[in-house]
């Protein structure tokens, strides 16, 4: 006699939806009602869903044997157009000044910065951010240099747009490559001011965005910044410059070698940022922010450091859907650079690790491998 499968209360049956969850990993697909005891005493021949299939008739391995195949079949692809390459200038008289504790980085001449942006661009990448390593000189308790027009970024944004119209460039908005005290905004009684470091952002942003930048990159963490900015740039007509705001930007000891690139970690000395950015223990708290950044205006969010909060990047993907981007931070490239020099690791790491970032949920990658990637892909 036959029997019917067992049904759950929403009408599915049982077996069907314990073989979902063991397919996708997806616990709400098996109602804990429903035991393996259940399924086995039950006859499923009656079941509209096609059978999964077993080995020997499902060999998996068929789709994995050749080059050609395992191309057909791939779930997720890299290519230029998702990278995203930051750059350290500087205003020394050198063209290039290796960073010691980023294997192959250097920070760059403006002149050098040029140059170096138009391989990119003819490599396919779309988009360069450029951070500053302001002289010491320059710097001041209230970040001032950041809104002058004349600042080291301005002037190297003016350049690449001038040289390369096509490629996009990206600003980084907050005070720390700019104060003395390393932090990203004014300090007033040991704490970083909120709505005034705000207004200096405003500031910051006009002038990068009136020296050609085409998109605003607030790091800084304050609240309410991504709403102000917009207004700021609105108001000015730059309605047409983005916002790729940092959403949901972790305290972490990750940032380290950037620090020493742009000349901010002696300054920084033995204080951290944990009262504005946010604690790596938290996951709820990003989705928070993402929802108040997008509600602001932002039209692309970012998610750092990167490896680490991967799983943020795909709860935040899949809440929200829009643009979401992921920073490997100069930590991680710091790693598996120092690896790759040594012999310990193989090349491909990196492609492999930007293919996380993309199977997570990731739209694109800030990555300082990002040159060396597209050189790799490009080359097959």
């Amino acid at each position: 006699m036959h029997r019917k499968p067992a049904i759950v209360p929403d009408g599915t049956c049982r077996l069907n939806r314990l073989c979902r969850s063991v397919v996708t990993g997806d616990s709400q697909a098996y109602h804990p009602a429903a035991s393996l005891a259940d399924v086995e005493a039950n006859d499923v021949s009656r079941d509209p869903s096609p059978p999964l299939g077993a080995y020997p008739r499902v060999r998996l391995r068929r789709n994995r044997r050749d080059d050609w195949s395992r191309r057909l079949v791939a779930e997720n692809m890299l290519t230029a157009a998702d990278l995203i390459w930051p750059v350290f200038v500087h205003d020394e008289r050198a063209a290039r000044a290796p960073v010691p504790s980023m294997p192959g980085v250097d920070r760059l001449s403006v002149a050098a910065l040029v140059d170096a942006a138009g391989e990119a661009q003819q490599l396919g990448i779309p988009l360069i951010a450029i951070f500053p390593a302001t002289p010491q000189a320059r710097k001041t308790a209230d970040g001032e240099e950041a809104v002058n027009p004349e600042n080291l970024v301005c002037r190297a944004v003016r350049a690449v747009k001038e040289a390369h119209p096509a490629l996009g460039v990206l600003c980084d908005v907050a005070l720390d490559p700019f104060t003395t005290h390393g932090h990203d905004g004014v300090l007033r009684d040991g704490d970083v001011a909120n709505d005034e470091t705000v207004a200096i952002l405003c500031r910051q942003a006009l002038v990068q965005a009136e020296a050609g930048c085409d998109v605003i990159a607030p790091s800084d963490m304050m609240d309410g910044r991504v709403g102000a900015i917009r207004d700021a740039l609105d108001a000015k007509g730059f309605e047409r410059v983005r916002i790729m705001s940092y959403a949901a930007k972790y305290a972490s000891a990750f940032y380290g070698p950037f620090r020493d690139a742009i000349g901010s970690k002696s300054s920084l000395g033995k204080a951290d940022k944990r009262t504005y950015q946010m604690d790596p223990a938290n996951g709820d708290e990003a989705l928070r922010e993402v929802a108040l950044d997008l509600a602001e205006g932002a039209d692309m969010v970012m998610v750092k450091p990167g490896l680490p909060y991967l799983d943020i990047v795909r709860r935040v993907k899949e809440r929200f859907g829009a643009p979401t981007f992921v920073y490997q931070v100069s930590g991680e490239y710091a790693m598996l650079a120092g690896a790759v020099e040594r012999g310990w690791l193989d090349p491909s790491v990196i492609i492999e690790t930007l293919v996380a970032c993309k199977r997570a949920g990731a739209d694109g990658v800030l990555t300082y491998s990002a040159v060396d990637a597209a050189r790799r892909l490009k080359a097959g």
